[in-house]
């Protein structure tokens, strides 16, 4: 329930508190004084969509704060607690949001606050939806719409046939994907055929060549060796000499081993008046264990190392074979490798595609048979809620002074079946007896449509009970309707009352003697420009509210009249209830 909504700076309010209780509740006024307003600012307090124009002339943001009170686990609580908002210990939700002002000065901004967090508006809509009802005239020009109406009916067949709907429309949406993958896979075989065949070509290149991992890296190393063999061989033949000396040669020159060794003598000789210089000539004789080392390994690599032409050509020849994948696949052959390993798997892919084409034509088959199964319940369950609906709203207009009309609900097979089902569903209405039945977006006025809306919602409100929202608004709901037919839909409007929280925005006396909580909207006017204040929203009841009454009836609140049939008119209401 809606406990109360306060406004600042929105339209031609400056402020206001607009306290609601339980039962019905109506908000009347002069046209113009805001009553308007009130509603748009609860459309926000919904997620409604936020227009920077509605802030108040001169305000930089508008303001508007609802509290509402729910019991325990209502889905509604639920959802505030996942998006981070905090609930009062007596099970009441705060809902905030703010509109900026556009232009200079204003950022034309919206921001939505649940239970003191921020949170995306759309978040303020999902709680809408398990919050308020709201009805105005536009949903009477939604009711001459077919979807309108089959939503309607499928509301009224109840929960399991919402089950079943929406399982067909989850078969509906997969056998969609479905299609969309296979048209896709069809749409694409061509390509699939070349990209398969330009894989073929190189994975068969890259088995043909056959490289091995890092051969590239060792045929270079040993490229280098071939090329220069000679010039490699002087060199250690010229650095063993420096190390180790020529003994060959005879040239007496001294090598770098000799003149490690004298050193290594001369500080053994005199290592024991030091350790310090005994240590440093075990260095050097280490040293010279390397040298020596080195000076052999040199012989060795010079004895092995020979010019081999044929090699070289061998070698040269491997790594053009190399290099011709590499400037394919890669700027090594780690990289080849890799594109092989990858280019293998994706040819299993493209050469599962017919197959995966046949997997899609069986899963379309499955999905067909069950459509058409889902189709005939939700058929069936449509027909068979057509059926009572029709009476039960034929029996509510009965109530609302239209005797001896009745509604229609027809269904029939769609020329082809949709996400909603294989039906088409339409609402038509006899206003009288004798009269044909005419759908009601060409034949009914807009009282009959008022009329048909408030009898339909009474019976989607009786026919689902909890499952409902506990609030539900009015805007205007009895336009176009007067005299006798006014004071049913009072009438009818305090019967829905009983079970739920009922506002209604009305220009009916009629309508308004029947509410169990009567709240007036008027403008003040403070230099020069209209203006709603905190105190001109008020609650009228006794002879206030009787004075509000006349002023509807004849406006003029001081009429003798006027207040005579207002009285009178409470009093009626107070025995029709």
């Amino acid at each position: 329930m809606i406990e109360e909504i306060r406004i600042s700076d929105l339209g031609v309010i400056g402020a206001a508190d607009v306290r609601l209780g339980r039962g019905l509740t109506v908000l009347t006024g002069e046209t113009g004084a805001g009553k308007t307003m009130v509603l748009t600012a609860l459309a926000l307090l919904l997620g409604g969509k936020a227009d920077p124009a509605t802030v108040r002339t001169g305000a930089s943001s508008a303001a508007v704060e609802g509290r509402v009170v729910l019991a325990a686990g209502h889905p509604a609580l639920e959802r505030a607690a996942e998006a981070g908002g905090a609930v009062d210990d007596d099970g009441s939700l705060l809902l905030v949001r703010t509109v900026g002002a556009a232009g200079e000065g204003g950022s034309g901004r919206s921001r939505a606050f649940v239970g003191g967090r921020s949170v995306p508006q759309a978040v303020l809509a999902e709680l809408a939806e398990t919050l308020v009802t709201v009805h105005g005239q536009a949903d009477q020009a939604r009711l001459r719409s077919p979807a309108h109406q089959r939503a309607a009916l499928d509301e009224f067949a109840g929960p399991d046939h919402a089950r079943t709907l929406r399982a067909y429309r989850d078969a509906w949406a997969e056998r969609a994907r479905v299609r969309a993958e296979r048209a896709e896979l069809v749409e694409r075989a061509q390509d699939r055929s070349r990209e398969a065949e330009l894989l073929r070509l190189g994975l068969a290149e890259v088995e043909r060549v056959d490289p091995q991992p890092g051969e590239d890296v060792e045929l270079g190393a040993e490229e280098g060796r071939l090329a220069h063999a000679e010039e490699l061989r002087v060199a250690a033949v010229t650095a063993h000499d420096a190390l180790a000396g020529d003994t060959d040669s005879g040239s007496g020159l001294v090598s770098a081993a000799d003149l490690v060794e004298q050193a290594r003598r001369a500080l053994e000789h005199v290592g024991t008046h030091d350790p310090a210089l005994a240590e440093l000539a075990t260095r050097v004789g280490e040293a010279g264990y390397v040298l020596a080392d080195a000076a052999a390994e040199l012989v060795s690599y010079a004895s092995d190392l020979q010019a081999d032409p044929r090699r070289l050509e061998v070698v040269n020849q491997r790594r053009a074979e190399l290099a011709t994948l590499t400037r394919a696949y890669g700027k090594d052959v780690a990289e080849v490798l890799e594109w092989s390993r990858t280019a293998s798997l994706r040819l299993l892919e493209l050469e599962g595609g017919d197959q995966r084409i046949e997997e899609l034509d069986v899963q379309l088959a499955e999905l067909d048979a069950r459509l058409t199964e889902l189709a005939g319940a939700v058929s069936a369950a449509r027909s068979a809620a057509a059926e009572r609906l029709a009476k039960t709203v034929s029996a509510e207009l009965a109530g609302l002074a239209m005797a001896g009309a009745r509604v229609e609900v027809v269904v029939q097979p769609a020329a082809e079946p949709g996400p909603h089902g294989a039906d088409e569903v339409e609402m038509l209405l006899v206003p009288h007896a004798g009269a044909p039945a005419r759908p009601l977006g060409k034949g009914a006025s807009g009282g009959e449509l008022s009329r048909v809306m408030l009898a339909l919602e009474v019976a989607l409100a009786e026919r689902a009970g909890a499952d409902r929202p506990a609030t539900f608004v009015f805007d205007e709901v009895d336009a176009g309707v007067g005299g006798k037919a006014a004071v049913e839909v009072g009438r009818r409007l305090a019967a829905l009352a009983r079970d739920a929280q009922v506002l209604v925005v009305t220009h009916l006396a009629q309508v308004a003697a029947f509410a169990d909580h009567h709240l007036v909207v008027s403008k003040s006017t403070r230099g020069g420009v209209d203006v709603v204040t905190a105190s001109d929203v008020r609650s009228v009841t006794d002879d206030e509210r009787v004075r509000e009454l006349a002023r509807m009836l004849s406006g003029q609140d001081d009429s003798d009249s006027a207040r005579a049939h207002a009285a009178e008119l409470l009093e009626l209401s107070g025995m029709g209830r």
